[in-house]
């Protein structure tokens, strides 16, 4: 598994800057740089949203990754090979304006 830091604070998976989800699909099929990729199991944390489960669960810092980024050096049969990862988006309010940092195009 991979470890994963995020810094999507507005998801209601994300626990200090890990995942709570327990896995994510990084998106962005044709992408060449990471503006082009985007976390794809981002959600939106909202006021109704606080009582859902993964709100109330704890953090992990190793998770599995299925990436549909193809053009990345670390994608392997749709799965995340690199020992870790950033998926960056501090002030997304959704999946698009999230991007996985450590996308490199081969």
């Amino acid at each position: 598994m991979t470890i994963l830091r995020c810094s999507a604070v507005k998801c209601i998976y994300n626990k200090d800057e890990l995942c709570s989800k327990g896995e994510i699909n990084v998106t962005g099929e044709s992408a060449r740089n990471p503006q082009e990729t985007s976390c794809g199991s981002f959600r939106e944390r909202t006021e109704s949203s606080v009582t859902n489960n993964y709100a109330q669960g704890c953090g992990c810092e190793k998770i599995q990754i299925d990436c549909k980024a193809h053009n990345c050096t670390y994608n392997d049969n749709c799965k995340c090979t690199a020992s870790s990862i950033q998926v960056d988006g501090s002030q997304a309010d959704t999946s698009k304006e999230t991007k996985c940092s450590t996308f490199q195009c081969h």
